[in-house]
């Protein structure tokens, strides 16, 4: 599975990195269609402070990519809230998946 992270308006450093693709490597758990994650990490204020918006789009097999989008003061916070979202949404259409099958 490939993972891709990539910043706007802001220099993803290798803890960004790491962070990131640490929790797209958990995808794979919830659905195993996945074929690959980007994670999109952007600023909407050059300064110090501001919020961090953080996009993860998922590829997976069969179906149109799912979209998670997520915004915090807490750079870390917002990748979690993106994954959070990103994961219910893989979970969802796995079990959506089951019930069709046992049909």
């Amino acid at each position: 599975m490939r993972i891709d992270v990539v910043g706007r308006n802001l220099e993803i450093t290798p803890a960004i990195k790491d962070y990131a693709q640490s929790k797209a490597d958990k995808f794979p758990k919830y659905f195993d269609g996945v074929q690959a994650t980007t994670i999109t990490v952007s600023k909407d204020d050059h300064h110090t402070h501001g919020r961090f918006d953080v996009d993860m789009v998922i590829d997976v097999e069969k179906h149109s990519n799912f979209i998670a989008k997520a915004h915090d003061p807490d750079l870390y916070a917002a990748v979690d809230q993106a994954f959070a979202k990103a994961q219910r949404q893989l979970h969802d259409f796995k079990e959506k998946l089951k019930q069709n099958n046992h049909r």
